[in-house]
């Protein structure tokens, strides 16, 4: 027996859902769908409304129902079963799903969506306190000299009326508005805003104005995903360039300028050439991968002297855990073998710090790598790396998980693969380490399922906060000096976490700062300064010029866990570096400004955002700056309850001794093999 989810209808403010049955018992009079809330475990039980046919029926529910008043949850997430209650057949049917529906808008500030789960199971997704100042469109083009924008026009089965598209002059006091007629499609919008009405060298942002239940409103407009497969660039006849961008909080901007002229238009060449090197360098990489592969399908022998490869990022620095062991080992055993695994970019720092190396994708490195006796990584090697028998793999991964992982990804929305080969993929890599490092009880577990991971579990801390742990006041002062920044000022460290959406177009992606640095200079700009740690993807230099001695960029700094020692504080949003910086007890602060969005868009979490973090959240700019003046005035956070239960969970079993202990694993292994 089967049951599956085919349709979706709004009748008279409800939600009437079609199932399709196949195999299933008549009399259907005695059948109901159950709904289980999958975090609650909360269960709504509705009986069938309407037989179709001997194949199909419907249920009607409301699903502001499916809210649930108590819970302090603002997104619910509830699967489907068939409830069968015949005579002689009685027990449930998980749903499947052949139907995903838009984002239905319920009220301002909640909306449904049905999907499905990984194994194609049906699932009612119910989402809440959502900002009532933002209103999310489906699509926006530049094309037929017009900018276009096709978003709903519709609350729950009634129509939005007088909507308008606005735009708001970003430098100047002004407005101007565009009416918006309906297209074909029930319940979609489409404006249109004539590309010569924008005035000339200007920057826009997108509004919409309405009225909803006689109250008239004006919402940001906002586009969750990326730009990408959409128009958001053209030149007018009277050549004028216009572009379209999201900012920072997904916000639409529009860009009026004049187009490049021919001799500009020209100095571009040199990187069309460039593209094509490019092309001729991508070329290359598969020849040299087919090379690789050969390579490392030859016999070799270890190494007779035992030989320790270190890995940090998939070889883009030489840092993290993988680094704290080798300084360690270093100077408990020299006489051992030690060889960075590196790109060619960190040569030059291997060689100012006399640290032995080979260049990954080299003839050289598939030989040192086979013949090694360990291999130290935070990262996966790629699937087409041999592992020998006799090599013992260490994986020290690199965080403690906040964002779900591996298996515990129920979509994988990644371009070249699909959710099983993802799933698979990660499995056959997870269980090439005969050892993982974990920092406390809760990655131990996370590991187990999301990687699939049957081997040893080492759970004695990351190796890479042992600094943060043994470092001294003077070792603070001298990182201070080393890095140029005032000893008789605070530091706020700002690092947020790379957004999936943040992507512009192949290999590129951008970042806006998501608060005013005037703001914070002109607040802060006596007593603190403003340290900036980006992801490493982020490919637009951030422009900090003019604010010389408050601001400073250090993103490409090699050692995170310096840059935490110097700081008095934390900001951050989805990043797990929290877990790391808890260990020094002092405050952080979560700035999630595109929370609601970010969640349902993206990867979900582990921990319940809104309840288990150790600080509190700051929603919009002025909460943000207000709760940075009040952290700087706590200092220490060990008289707070709720950070110390933090670190009791997270932080607790790490020593300062965690090199030392996978040092001495090593070795115990080595001596084991003599």
């Amino acid at each position: 027996m089967r049951a599956i989810l085919s349709g979706l209808h709004h009748k008279k403010n409800l939600q009437e859902l079609e199932l399709e049955l196949i195999d299933v018992p008549e009399p259907f009079d005695d059948l109901a769908v159950t709904f289980l809330e999958k975090t609650t475990k909360a269960s709504l039980t509705v009986p069938i409304s309407k037989v179709v046919s001997a194949e199909i029926v419907r249920i009607r529910l409301n699903a502001a129902d499916l809210q649930i008043p108590a819970s302090e949850q603002s997104e619910f997430s509830w699967e489907l079963y068939l409830n069968i209650r015949q005579q002689n057949t009685r027990g449930l049917i998980q749903v499947e799903s052949e139907y995903l529906s838009d984002r239905h808008q319920l009220t301002l500030t909640s909306f449904y969506q049905v999907n499905s789960d990984a194994e194609g199971m049906a699932l009612f997704n119910l989402h809440t306190q959502q900002s009532e100042t933002e209103f999310t469109i489906s699509a926006i083009n530049l094309q037929d000299d017009q900018l276009q924008v096709i978003g709903r026009s519709r609350l729950n089965g009634q129509a939005i009326e007088n909507q308008r598209l606005v735009l708001k002059n970003e430098k100047q006091d002004s407005s101007a508005e565009w009416p918006i007629t309906h297209m074909n499609l029930h319940g979609l919008f489409t404006g249109a805003i004539p590309l010569s009405d924008l005035p000339q060298d200007s920057t826009q942002q997108l509004f919409i104005r309405s009225t909803v239940a006689g109250t008239d409103l004006e919402q940001r407009v906002v586009l969750a995903k990326s730009l990408a497969g959409q128009v958001t660039q053209a030149i007018t006849p009277n050549h004028r360039l216009i572009l379209v961008q999201k900012r920072f909080d997904n916000g639409i901007r529009i860009q009026e300028m004049a187009a490049p002229t021919l001799p500009q238009r020209l100095a571009h060449v040199p990187s069309k050439i460039g593209g094509a090197t490019k092309l001729l360098s991508l070329l290359m990489d598969k020849v040299n991968l087919a090379y690789m592969r050969r390579l490392f399908k030859r016999g070799h022998r270890p190494f007779e002297q035992p030989t320790l490869i270190f890995e940090s990022f998939g070889g883009r620095q030489v840092s993290d855990s993988p680094y704290a062991i080798y300084r360690l080992f270093v100077q408990l055993y020299p006489g051992f073998n030690f060889v960075w695994s590196i790109d060619k970019s960190q040569k030059k720092f291997c060689r100012e710090n006399q640290i032995p190396f080979v260049v990954r994708r080299t003839a050289k490195w598939v030989r040192t790598l086979e013949k090694a006796s360990f291999w130290i990584s935070n990262a996966r090697f790629p699937a087409w790396v041999r592992k020998p028998n006799y090599v013992t793999y260490i994986q020290t991964w690199h965080g403690t998980p906040l964002k779900k992982l591996g298996l515990d990804i129920e979509n994988v929305s990644m371009p070249g693969t699909t959710t099983a080969k993802y799933h698979a993929n990660f499995v056959r890599e997870a269980n090439r380490w005969d050892a993982l490092v974990s920092p406390n009880d809760y990655s131990t577990r996370i590991f187990r399922s999301a990687f699939g991971f049957n081997n040893q579990i080492l759970k004695v801390g990351y190796p890479r906060n042992d600094e943060l742990i043994n470092s001294t006041p003077e070792d603070v002062v001298a990182l201070k000096q080393r890095l140029g920044i005032p000893l008789d000022k605070k530091v706020v460290l700002y690092a947020p976490t790379y957004r999936d959406n943040q992507f512009a177009e192949k290999g590129k992606y951008t970042f806006e700062l998501p608060f005013s640095l005037d703001d914070f200079r002109e607040k802060f700009g006596k007593d603190a300064v403003l340290v900036l740690r980006m992801h490493y993807l982020i490919s637009n230099a951030l422009d900090i010029s003019g604010y010389e001695g408050v601001v400073f960029d250090l993103s490409n700094h090699p050692d995170i866990s310096e840059l935490y020692l110097i700081s008095d504080m934390l900001i951050t949003d989805y990043s797990s570096v929290f877990f790391d910086f808890a260990y020094l007890k002092r405050p952080i602060l979560f700035y999630p400004y595109d929370y609601h969005m970010y969640k349902d868009e993206l990867r979900g979490f582990y921990l319940d955002y809104e309840k288990d973090l150790p600080g509190e959240i700051a929603h919009n700019e002025t909460q943000l700056l207000d709760m940075i003046g009040e952290k700087l005035q706590t200092p220490d956070m060990s008289g707070d309850q709720k950070f110390m239960d933090f670190y009791r969970r997270f932080c607790a079993i790490d020593d300062g001794l965690s090199s030392l202990k996978i040092v001495n694993y090593v070795v115990q292994q080595i001596e084991k093999n003599v």
